[in-house]
């Protein structure tokens, strides 16, 4: 009985990705009528995906976080679909809470000391593993031809902050360290991730710089999540039904701090950090997402501290597009787009 849920997940994924390979004027009419916020059109590719999910069963924060992580982890699998990889290796390291998982990406073709990626995960400091952004790590490899090393940083509530930040700080000073030992060029070491793994490749690239040692040459920064001390409009107007919700990013908050953090922290809120000397980034954030303004205002504090920045909003996407390689045109297409960005990023050492 264990494999019929496993059955029937695999058959949505198929249905999912065979509706979105539908003429975009069929699709149109299978999503309904558009949607429109703030002069912005809703994709018809998310809108229908969004139809579905309403239809696939309970979302991830509405049932125990121990299940939410399970939901989790099978949605992201069938969005990401196999992406073909070189070689995919896991390996420990010794972390400040204990064991720390990484898992290494190796593009076809590629040999000999390589730029590479540093990748946190999104899901909220609750959410998300090595599993449930396979995918996109495969893709971003592949895309980009660049190394990537995903960290598998201690989750909330097992974990509070600032658990994850202390897990991102040791697996970008362990790479550094053994860069040249790993194929990877150390003076081409970017960071990047998506949502709260945004939020952590922010907070390294401040922190490491900082601190005066190697920084990254390069930030990919996927939705970013930057401020716990305001809530921006775009939390309220995207508040529900576009996917990431108020109730998903409230159970975030209550179980990411424990109490009495202050809320200015830069490791908590990177957009009240010092960002003056950070690595150039490409800022990608979504149209009908929560997130959309403190995305916006992080790009904006980078150009305003004379940074590097390339700022990109996909008008007509959701939260969680990165995930999406496997579906439809539109999300992998943004998602090239970034990998593309990320290429161009560290094809010249900043250093």
């Amino acid at each position: 009985m264990a494999l019929v849920p496993q059955l029937i997940g695999a058959a949505r994924g198929v249905t999912a990705r065979s509706l979105m390979q539908l003429p975009r004027p069929v699709l149109a009419r299978l999503a309904g009528s558009p949607v429109v916020v703030d002069g912005r059109t809703l994709d018809p590719e998310m809108q229908l995906l969004l139809r579905l999910q309403r239809l696939a069963g309970p979302a991830a924060e509405t049932v125990a976080i121990s299940r939410g992580r399970k939901i989790i982890r099978a949605s992201s699998r069938l969005a990401g679909g196999n992406q073909p990889i070189g070689a995919v290796t896991d390996r420990t390291i010794d972390g400040p809470g204990g064991p720390l998982g990484l898992r290494f990406y190796t593009p076809r073709g590629l040999s000999g000391q390589a730029p590479a990626l540093l990748f946190f995960h999104g899901g909220g400091w609750i959410y998300g593993d090595l599993e449930s952004h396979d995918a996109t790590c495969r893709f971003l490899a592949e895309e980009a031809q660049v190394r990537v090393v995903a960290v598998d940083y201690r989750l909330a509530p097992e974990a509070p902050f600032p658990a994850a930040v202390d897990d991102a700080m040791a697996a970008w000073a362990w790479v550094v360290e053994h860069a040249q030992g790993l194929g990877i060029d150390p003076d081409r070491i970017a960071v990047g991730g998506d949502s709260a793994g945004g939020n952590l490749a922010a907070v390294v690239a401040q922190q490491a710089t900082r601190a005066g040692g190697p920084a990254p040459a390069f930030q990919l920064l996927i939705y970013p999540a930057t401020d716990f001390l305001e809530t921006a409009p775009s939390r309220l107007t995207y508040a529900d039904g576009f996917f990431l919700t108020k109730a998903f990013m409230d159970l975030a908050e209550e179980n990411y701090l424990v109490g009495g953090e202050d809320r200015s922290d830069p490791r908590l809120s990177p957009l009240h950090g010092d960002v003056s000397g950070v690595a150039p980034a490409y800022v990608v954030t979504a149209g009908f997402d929560p997130l959309l303004d403190e995305g916006n205002a992080y790009a904006d504090k980078l150009r305003a501290a004379g940074v590097p920045v390339e700022h990109v909003c996909e008008d007509g996407l959701i939260h969680g597009f990165i995930n999406m390689v496997a579906i439809g045109r539109t999300a992998p297409k943004a998602a090239r787009r970034a990998a593309t960005a990320l290429q161009r990023g560290l094809t010249t050492p900043h250093r």
